[in-house]
């Protein structure tokens, strides 16, 4: 994947911009007269050619159009958006999270990690009318040759001199943006990663496509507790090559004893992490040692200089071009040529008339013709951008994985994965998110965890869950086979981040290691009988009534009497409910949070089974966290999840106590009690709501009754 670097800042950008418009509703581009502007209009455009763009473009300082949901800009805060914008961009392998709330807009900038230099370089290129001369710096800089580029990632603890490194390095003073220097004959761009768990989640972003990454740690306080944490992220993603660069060596009068200790420590633990252990360099960066010259402080080392190591350093990701092919479906469309398929290649080689196989589905074919940003081309390799038709009939959607006909990837949809979490909540088992693999995205759950690695010790610890910047493995669960490589095998394809389904914010990012055998083995039964017929014979249609509410709200006494009057109408029902079910299903959970999410899961998957038995079911459970509530909604078809909000304010379900569980969680006997010490999450959008302070639970019942009768669930000739 060595492409030039203006040519993999070009696929990048489309590969991006094609990521976000995807999955918009209502799209914008931002058009104005700075270079950057043209340059931004161009690749969007030339990004679904040659179909017409699926975006508005909205002209230089025009507002954005009403109901956009994404702004593809050149900059942050650029003349639209207001306070429910939020920047996204993409995360580690090049995975790009849009999900969004409905109130907010999201915005891009595919260009974030161009320079002026590459702004005007690529208008030369493209021959795109320049909005004037260009600045006196960047005017020379143009006329010279563009050198091979080396990209390195800079770590380590906060005060252990990163900062001043970079300024050694780079000559100026650091910041979040690109930083870039020439080291003998290569161009070097510079990654500065914030230090701690906040910025595991950058780190991740900046490791994934280093060539080298280099972890800086001072001296006198040996390998660090932080310097070990990133040097473990580092090996778990793979990282080519890791250095070790043990700074303030002034300090510490330029002991060699000092760096011989911290330099062992270092070794041992990149051994047991697979990592060559071999590099590690004794510097000051405040005085120059060994960074760019040798120190003759130091005539004791006799290794290379920083300097030295990244000019030596080979670009990484060479031998996926050797690789399988595959090919992430990014947009199917329409234009006069016919139907098109957008995507970007990952590994491997594209060539016209290569076999294909389209993956999960598995059908078959040939490639008819490829297009990339620089026109129609015989083949494509790894990191490129591409349009291609294919033979009729092979019908890939978005999310597919193209990949070579005899060479396929594996399908499986239950995984032992490594995870990194970089949520602020912490990992819960059974709880659902998104998982986003490539272009496809799909329900997940992590159960179980099956431990969690100490960063100081590598030792297996046994945990339940995962708090941010943790690493751990465990099984993942989907709700649908998804095309994958395993990740030793440094392909995307083994690749994953995980989203909070309700905020839309990437919370975890993982590899996956192995199917297991079980996600061979297990298959659904397919079964003539199914819940249409069940419900017919009993002249109604299944769907389940979810009672949601603070305890005491009066959710079973509502359930309750909704039962008896369906019964009564000799319709065929089952009422879950929350404490009757704890006294067998679930008898083995507490009431943490990680306990109050498996039992929404179990109960909710035993509900699906009721439903598709073709029963009316209610369940009555105080179900406070939305995303246990999304998720029990998403395991039904649409129509069947009635969310009944039983709405009663905190003081009043107090008031009643009926069962004198408020009274104990006060005084501290009852711990992590529901709008005590323990978080409700109101419904945003319920089917009902019931203000008990208003309805009788009488009343309640029949306003639910004549809501089911309403949408025809009770309706014999509907069944």
């Amino acid at each position: 994947m060595n492409l030039p670097r203006l040519d993999r800042l070009e696929n990048d950008a489309i590969r991006l911009v094609r990521e976000a418009v995807a999955g918009a509703d209502r799209p914008a581009v931002r058009d104005g007269a700075s270079a950057a502007a043209r340059v931004l209009v161009h690749l969007a455009r030339k990004a679904f050619r040659p179909a017409a763009p699926p975006f508005t473009l909205v002209p230089a300082g025009a507002p954005d159009p009403a109901g956009t949901d994404l702004v593809v800009c050149t900059e942050a805060g650029a003349e639209a958006g207001g306070p429910a914008a939020v920047e996204r961009g993409p995360e580690v392998w090049h995975l790009f999270n849009g999900r969004h709330r409905a109130d907010e807009t999201v915005r891009v900038r595919p260009l974030a990690g161009w320079t002026e230099l590459d702004v005007w370089r690529y208008l030369a290129q493209e021959k795109i009318a320049p909005p004037g001369d260009p600045p006196a710096g960047v005017g020379a800089a143009l006329r010279a040759e563009p050198l091979p580029e080396i990209r390195v990632l800079l770590c380590g603890g906060q005060g252990d001199g990163k900062s001043a490194l970079a300024r050694r390095l780079v000559g100026q003073a650091t910041d979040s943006g690109p930083l870039r220097f020439r080291a003998g004959s290569r161009d070097v761009a510079l990654a500065d990663a914030p230090a701690g768990e906040a910025g595991t989640r950058a780190l991740l972003a900046a490791a994934a496509p280093a060539d080298l990454a280099i972890v800086v740690t001072a001296a006198g306080r040996g390998l660090t507790p932080e310097a070990r944490r990133q040097i473990l992220l580092l090996a778990s993603l793979g990282a080519a090559r890791v250095v070790l660069a043990v700074n303030e060596m002034d300090l510490i009068s330029y002991d060699p004893a000092a760096f011989a200790r911290v330099q062992s420590a270092f070794r041992n633990l990149a051994g047991e992490l697979g990592l060559p252990g071999d590099a590690a360099v004794p510097i000051s960066a405040v005085v120059g040692d060994n960074v760019a010259a040798r120190s003759a402080a130091m005539p004791w080392y006799t290794g290379p200089t920083l300097l030295e190591l990244m000019t030596s350093t080979e670009p990484a990701g060479a031998g996926v071009a050797d690789r399988p092919l595959r090919l992430a479906v990014q947009w199917v469309g329409e234009s006069v040529e016919g139907r098109g398929v957008l995507g970007t290649v990952m590994a491997g080689r594209l060539r016209n008339g290569d076999a294909i196989r389209i993956q999960p589905s598995g059908r078959t074919g040939r490639v008819t013709r490829i297009l990339t940003a620089a026109g129609e081309v015989e083949e494509a390799g790894a990191g490129r951008a591409v349009a291609l038709s294919v033979e009729g009939g092979l019908g890939p959607a978005r999310g597919d994985l193209i990949v070579a006909a005899a060479d396929p990837a594996e399908i499986a949809d239950q995984f032992e994965a490594t995870l990194i979490w970089v949520g602020d909540a912490p990992l819960l088992r059974g709880r659902g998110y998104v998982l986003q693999a490539g272009t496809r995205a799909v329900s997940a759950a992590v159960a179980p965890l099956k431990y969690r690695l100490n960063a100081d010790t590598l030792e297996r610890a046994a945990s339940a869950t995962l708090k941010r910047g943790e690493i751990g493995v465990g099984n993942l669960q989907l709700d649908r086979p998804i095309a994958f490589d395993r990740y030793a095998a440094g392909l995307e394809t083994g690749a994953f981040v995980l989203l909070d389904r309700i905020s839309g914010q990437t919370v975890g990012a993982g590899l996956l290691r192995f199917a297991l055998r079980r996600s061979q083995n297990v298959h659904w039964q397919a079964v003539d009988v199914n819940k249409s017929a069940r419900a017919s014979i009993k002249q109604q249609r299944a769907c389940l009534l979810w009672y949601t509410g603070l305890s005491g709200a009066g959710k079973s006494t509502i359930a309750n009497l909704v039962d008896k009057k369906l019964h009564s109408m000799s319709r065929h029902t089952y009422l879950l409910d929350g404490d009757n079910v704890r006294h067998g299903l679930n008898k083995d959970l507490g009431f943490t949070d990680a306990d109050r999410v498996e039992n929404i899961r179990r109960v909710a998957e035993v509900a699906r089974l009721m439903v598709d038995a073709g029963l009316i079911v209610g369940t009555a459970f105080i179900s406070p966290f939305r995303e246990e509530r999304f998720m029990a909604r998403a395991l039904l078809t649409q129509g069947e999840f009635i969310e009944v909000f039983v709405d009663t304010p905190l003081a009043v379900a107090e008031q009643r106590d009926p069962k004198g569980l408020y009274k104990k969680a006060r005084r501290g006997d009852l711990k992590n009690f529901t709008g005590i010490d323990s978080p409700y999450e109101r419904p945003d959008r319920p089917e009902i709501t019931i203000d008990t302070t208003r309805q009788s639970p009488e009343q309640a019942a029949d306003a639910i009754i004549a809501y089911l009768d309403a949408r025809g669930l009770l309706d014999p000739e509907s069944a």
